[in-house]
């Protein structure tokens, strides 16, 4: 376990590099990874796994708005990398109850509790158990996932996810890098 001493894009290529290598030494065959812009999951281009690129759902920053550019989204996938863009497994119809009554509801307080390892962990589980549910990854395997804490990637994990509805079954089984101070 690596941990940066913090949070931010300047780990990406150090998160990147450290996630391959241990997917690598563990046999592991996929990997998830969290960019809007695409730029982070570019660097995963020709890397011998195979890619899942989890975005920012449309209408995250602003309604309509979908952060990939299209030629972006058009080349990775051209690449061999698979571009999931769906509503957020920890926000939908949770955060909708808590912008417009208020409270929090349980998909928050899961969010919070995963954020008290670093938001970069709670992107990787989120991510992996999204990744999951559109087929985009098997079922029972472990998979290397990489996230961040606002641009860029800051997090590694290995993990095995769950599916949704069965998401507290997800095993996070190593951390491979994190922000120290987040």
């Amino acid at each position: 376990m690596f941990y940066w001493p913090a949070p931010g894009a300047a780990n990406t290529s150090g998160t990147l590099e450290s996630a391959l290598s241990r997917a690598k030494e563990l046999d592991l065959k996929h990997i998830v990874v969290a960019s809007c812009s695409g730029r982070t999951a570019a660097q995963l281009e020709g890397c011998g796994l195979n890619v899942v690129c989890v975005t920012h759902q449309v209408g995250f920053t602003s309604p309509g708005t979908d952060e990939m550019a299209p030629e972006v989204r058009e080349r990775l996938q051209r690449a061999g990398i698979k571009v999931l863009t769906t509503t957020h497994l920890m926000a939908g119809p949770d955060r909708a109850l808590r912008i417009k009554f208020g409270g929090v509801y349980p998909a928050e307080i899961i969010a919070a509790a995963l954020r008290m390892l670093g938001q970069g962990v709670k992107v990787c589980v989120e991510i992996s158990v999204m990744a999951l549910d559109a087929g985009l990854i098997p079922y029972g395997v472990d998979v290397a996932a990489v996230g961040g804490t606002a641009t860029g990637a800051d997090t590694s994990l290995v993990l095995r996810p769950a599916h949704s509805q069965n998401m507290l079954d997800t095993k996070i089984r190593e951390i491979i890098c994190k922000p120290r101070d987040f």
